[in-house]
C-alpha cells in the first residue's frame, strides 16, 4: 500500500493537470506571472464560450465602471435616437427648434425614463413613444438590478491580493545557498494558515521522448500561522535538490519554470482564497538577495514598505551562464 500511494503521488507531479500534449509540445510558460493558465479552448460556438457574469466578476474595477457607464450612456444615446425618429409629435412638451437640440432632449428624456426620475417636463404621446418608454422603464429596472447584484457579488468576494516579487534570486540565505522569492499581503484583509508550494518544471528527455516533468521544492518553511509581514519564500538547495549542480545555461536549456501555488483563509471572509503565479529560468537573479523592506515611523514603529517589494542586491560577482556557485 505505501509503494501504491507513493507511485500514486508521483504521477501527481509527473502531470499536475496540463496533459502530456501541452507538455511536450507548448513552447511557452505554463503559468503567466497573473496567475492566468497559458492555454486557450476553442471549438464551441460564440455564445457558448463566453461567460459574461464571470467576466464582470473577475475584471478589474475600473474596467467594470467603465463597462457599466459605456453601457448606459450607449442605451440611452439609442432611445434618445428611436424618439427622435418618431417624430416631434411624439413626445410632449418639446421646447427645441432644431434637429440637434431636439435629439439633446430626447437624450435627457431617455435619461429620465430609464432612470425612472421622471421630472414631468417631456412626456410621449405617440403609440410609438408610449410603448419605447416601457421598454426602456424595464431594461431600466432589469438592468440596475443586475448591475447591483453584480456589484454586490464583487464585494462578497473574497480575494488574496498578494504581491510576489517580480524577480526571484539564488543566493545565501540563512547561511545556505537557496532559491528565494518574496511575497507581501496587499489587502488590508488578515489571512491565515497560509501554506505555499512550489513546483519546479522541466524540460528533460527520457527514453528517447523529450517531455515536462515537475519536481516539488522542500521549502524552509510552507506554512505560516499568520501573514501580517512579508514572507521570503526559500528552497534550500542541497544535495537533494534537483537544482543542485545545475547551472544558469542548463536551467535555459531545460526551459526551467517555477510554479507558486498559495492557499490561504481569508480572516474577514472566513473563505479559503488561493493565489498562483510562476518564474522562467530568465526571471531569476543569481548571486542576490531581497533588499529591507522596513523602516521607522517618527513614532519609533517598524513600518513594512511594500514598494522595495522587487528591489534585490548583489551579493558576489554574477553568475556566468556556465558557472554553478552553492557557497557564498
Amino acid at each position: 500500500m505505501p509503494r501504491q500511494d507513493s507511485d500514486r503521488n508521483a504521477d501527481i507531479i509527473r502531470d499536475l493537470g496540463f496533459g502530456t500534449k501541452v507538455m511536450r509540445e507548448s513552447a511557452l510558460r505554463l503559468l503567466n506571472r497573473d496567475g492566468t493558465f497559458n492555454v486557450s479552448r476553442g471549438g464551441l460556438p460564440l455564445f457558448k464560450s463566453l461567460n459574461l457574469y464571470q467576466a464582470l466578476l473577475s475584471i478589474p474595477w475600473w474596467q467594470f465602471n467603465l463597462t457599466f457607464i459605456g453601457l448606459y450612456l450607449l442605451t440611452n444615446l439609442l432611445f434618445a435616437t428611436l424618439y427622435f425618429f418618431c417624430g416631434p409629435q411624439a413626445l410632449s412638451g418639446l421646447q427645441a427648434t432644431s434637429n440637434g437640440a431636439r435629439l439633446l432632449e430626447c437624450f435627457f428624456f431617455s435619461v429620465q425614463t430609464l432612470t425612472t426620475v421622471g421630472f414631468g417636463h417631456i412626456s410621449p404621446h405617440s403609440l410609438a413613444a408610449n410603448l419605447l418608454v416601457v421598454l426602456e422603464a424595464f431594461l431600466g429596472l432589469s438592468g440596475f438590478a443586475v448591475a447591483a447584484a453584480l456589484m454586490f457579488a464583487r464585494f462578497a468576494r473574497p480575494r488574496a491580493r498578494i504581491l510576489f516579487s517580480n524577480r526571484a534570486v539564488i543566493g545565501p540565505y540563512h547561511g545556505t545557498t537557496c532559491f528565494e522569492f518574496r511575497i507581501a499581503n496587499g489587502s488590508p484583509n488578515e489571512l491565515i494558515e497560509v501554506e505555499v508550494r512550489i513546483l519546479l518544471c522541466m524540460t528533460e528527455t527520457r527514453d528517447g521522448v523529450r517531455t515536462r516533468h515537475f519536481h516539488q521544492l522542500p521549502l524552509e518553511r510552507s506554512k505560516a500561522a499568520f501573514f501580517p509581514l512579508d514572507w521570503t519564500i526559500a528552497h534550500p538547495i542541497t544535495k537533494n535538490s534537483p537544482l543542485y549542480g545545475l547551472t544558469p545555461e542548463e536551467l535555459s536549456k531545460q526551459d526551467a519554470e517555477f510554479l507558486v501555488l498559495i492557499n490561504a483563509i481569508d480572516d474577514n471572509y472566513s473563505q479559503t482564497v488561493h493565489a498562483r503565479s510562476s518564474y522562467k529560468w530568465d526571471e531569476i537573479v543569481w548571486s542576490a538577495r531581497f533588499k529591507d523592506m522596513y523602516r521607522h515611523t517618527r513614532n519609533g514603529r517598524m513600518c513594512l514598505d511594500l514598494k522595495p517589494i522587487h528591489d534585490i542586491q548583489q551579493v558576489g560577482t554574477p553568475v556566468a551562464p556556465n558557472q554553478t556557485i552553492w557557497n557564498f
